[in-house]
């Protein structure tokens, strides 16, 4: 059976949430992680009230929200609850100079939200990110060790992780028993500055098929492990101008792997 495969709907901040639904119906998805933040369809202090009403309207198209990114307050770990919502995603980022203390820092904030996490139902699950903060899955890795992978988790992130030289047989496989969702985005290093000049890159956001990562690779490793859960396409490119079509294009990509290994 495929994994289910969700769309962040961070590029459609502006749409009413009915709107947003016939929007993510268009695009031929039937799930999707929901951005918790100031400035979207429901915002971290409507949360109890605006959450499973935005539940609702999804669900008129056949949507269901599978996952959240935002606070760790207990009023989030309710609203998801109540809209029987078991991932909420978060991630960690520094400047990097004083990482090992952010880390037990990070660590020690995580220990203390395992309890809400039993109560609510809910798992955490942080993203990897290329950067200062936790960008390589082995600091993932470092970051989850010890804390009760039922409650704490990772999301191996196919963009994020390529941006920091690995494989994704490698990457996965060093989350291991942490991982909680996989994000399907792409990515490549561009180069700004001209022949002999000192390098100057940047992280270009594209299509699947285009970037650094091997989706095929990362979903037969996946499917290796038995991993049954959501696959999140985040809908990030640099050409933002295309984003639908973009998004459109890496959903059949992405179901065309699945039906293809």
């Amino acid at each position: 059976m495929s994994n289910r495969i969700s769309v962040f709907t961070k590029p459609w901040k502006n749409l009413s949430p009915e709107e947003l639904g016939a929007a993510v119906a268009k695009l031929g998805f039937d799930a999707v992680e929901f951005p918790l933040r100031d400035g979207f369809q429901v915002t971290p202090e409507n949360a109890e009230k605006g959450l499973p009403e935005l539940a609702d309207s999804l669900g008129s198209y056949g949507i269901k929200i599978t996952s959240v990114s935002g606070p760790t307050d207990e009023r989030t770990f309710a609203a998801l609850a109540s809209c029987d919502i078991g991932i909420l995603r978060i991630m960690r980022m520094s400047n990097g100079r004083n990482y090992k203390a952010d880390v037990e820092r990070w660590r020690g904030e995580l220990y203390d939200m395992q309890p809400l996490c039993e109560k609510y139902g809910v798992k955490v699950a942080v993203q990897q990110h290329f950067g200062g903060g936790i960008s390589a899955s082995m600091e993932l890795r470092q970051l989850l060790e010890g804390l009760d992978p039922r409650y704490i988790g990772g999301v191996w992130d196919a963009a994020h992780s390529a941006l920091c030289g690995e494989i994704p047989d490698k990457g996965i496989d060093i989350i291991g028993e942490y991982l909680a969702m996989a994000n399907f985005k792409s990515a490549y290093w561009e180069r700004l500055s001209g022949p002999e000049q000192r390098g100057i890159y940047r992280p270009y956001f594209t299509t699947g098929r285009q970037g650094m990562c091997d989706w095929r690779s990362a979903v037969i490793k996946l499917r290796d492990v038995g991993f049954g859960g959501v696959f999140c396409i985040h809908a990030e490119y640099t050409d933002e101008a295309n984003v639908e079509s973009y998004t459109r294009e890496d959903l059949s990509y992405l179901r065309d792997i699945q039906n293809n290994i």
